[in-house]
């Protein structure tokens, strides 16, 4: 029974694509054809740093045993940047690049590496001073992505992402 749970919720894929779509030019009529291409970058990049998340939090837990908590946040990091670079590049900023994807890939993870200071810092700061964070990294983890998304979004939209010319 494919989607019978979501179907039952009187939830499909079509109506999520069709809500989305209204939303997009409802952003346009609001906000005009640049601020809504912006701001509907920014949710995408939110959305997919959200998937990032669980990506992220997941392979902490996988490897805080084996590694210790933070050897498992800076490969974790590493995993999570790879996800999203991956779905920013399809979805969030799709189209024509100027460059190839490895190209590209490491590019990301170069101007992300502010992001990553920020953002695991954080988490470094708060696994180290909070017993609560060191028994739960989910809260470190939650608090470093925060800190770092606005500046990641940024670099990713003006050195990365960047439309191929026509």
């Amino acid at each position: 029974m494919r989607g019978g749970k979501w179907r039952a919720a009187g939830l499909s894929l079509r109506a999520g694509w069709s809500y989305a779509e209204g939303m997009r030019a409802f952003m346009q009529r609001l906000l005009g054809d640049h601020l809504a291409l912006l701001a509907t970058q920014f949710l995408r990049f939110g959305t997919v740093g959200a998937a990032g998340f669980v990506v992220d939090t997941a392979v902490v837990y996988s490897l805080r045993g084996a590694i210790g908590l933070y050897g498992a946040g800076a490969v974790a990091y590493v995993v999570a940047a790879s996800f999203t670079w991956g779905f920013n590049r399809l979805w969030t900023f799709r189209g024509p690049h100027h460059m190839a994807a490895g190209r590209q890939w490491a590019v990301f993870l170069g101007t992300q590496s502010v992001g990553f200071v920020v953002n695991r810092g954080v988490f470094f700061v708060l696994v180290t001073v909070s017993a609560f964070c060191a028994e739960y990294p989910v809260v470190a983890i939650a608090a470093g992505v925060a800190a770092g998304m606005f500046l990641n979004f940024a670099a990713a939209r003006r050195y990365v992402f960047v439309a191929a010319k026509r």
